[in-house]
């Protein structure tokens, strides 16, 4: 059963710091990319960032968080990171992972971590 529990999520002012982590399961991590995705209130759930399987050198990040956001991923721990910098208030949302590259590869999603970004 496939299975990810997201955490790290929080309350920070503009120009705050997080990292987020997504525990992954019932799949082989290593085998597959993996993406962070964020639902705004209200919208839908859109693509934040995406690593590639077999190299953390390959990315991808939304035009609006890239410079900002960093993907990376431990694949001895089948765990996916966020680090979060330079938090704006749209970043808030709901944030999800799932495997595959630039798109879900599972229809099972995780409880998702929230972040709130608010002064």
């Amino acid at each position: 059963q496939v299975q990810f529990v997201e955490s790290g999520g929080g309350l920070k002012q503009p120009g705050g710091s997080l990292r987020l982590s997504c525990e992954a399961s019932g799949f082989i991590f290593s085998n597959y990319a993996m993406s962070w995705y964020r639902q705004a209130p209200g919208k839908e759930r859109d693509l934040v960032a995406s690593i590639f399987a077999g190299s953390d050198t390959l990315t991808y990040y939304a035009d609006s968080v890239k410079g900002r956001f960093s993907i990376f991923r431990d694949n001895g721990k089948n765990t996916l990171y966020l680090e979060m910098n330079s938090l704006k208030a749209e970043d808030t949302g709901l944030y999800s992972c799932n495997a595959g590259w630039m798109r879900p590869t599972f229809s099972d999603w995780g409880q998702g971590t929230q972040v709130t970004v608010s002064s």
